[in-house]
């Protein structure tokens, strides 16, 4: 693990302050998982753009599934 020097808001440090202490974690901790947390939440956003981008490249016609559809059970 790396130790590293960060810049924040008073008001951001107090609140953070505030959760840690309710949810019985460090600071180091809790800034951990929020990285984390925001890592995943680009990189989801990141792919749902490169779906949108490829679907405008190239759309689904109306007749690409309805081959399927005598394939479907629906069950009672």
């Amino acid at each position: 693990m790396k130790t590293i020097q960060m810049t924040l808001d008073d008001d951001l440090v107090d609140a953070v302050d505030k959760m840690v202490k309710k949810l019985r974690m460090t600071r180091s901790a809790f800034t951990r998982q929020a990285l984390r947390n925001a890592l995943n939440q680009a990189n989801i956003k990141q792919m749902e753009s490169k779906h949108k981008k490829g679907y405008e490249k190239k759309p689904v016609r109306t007749s690409e599934f309805s081959i399927w559809e005598s394939e479907q059970e629906w069950g009672d």
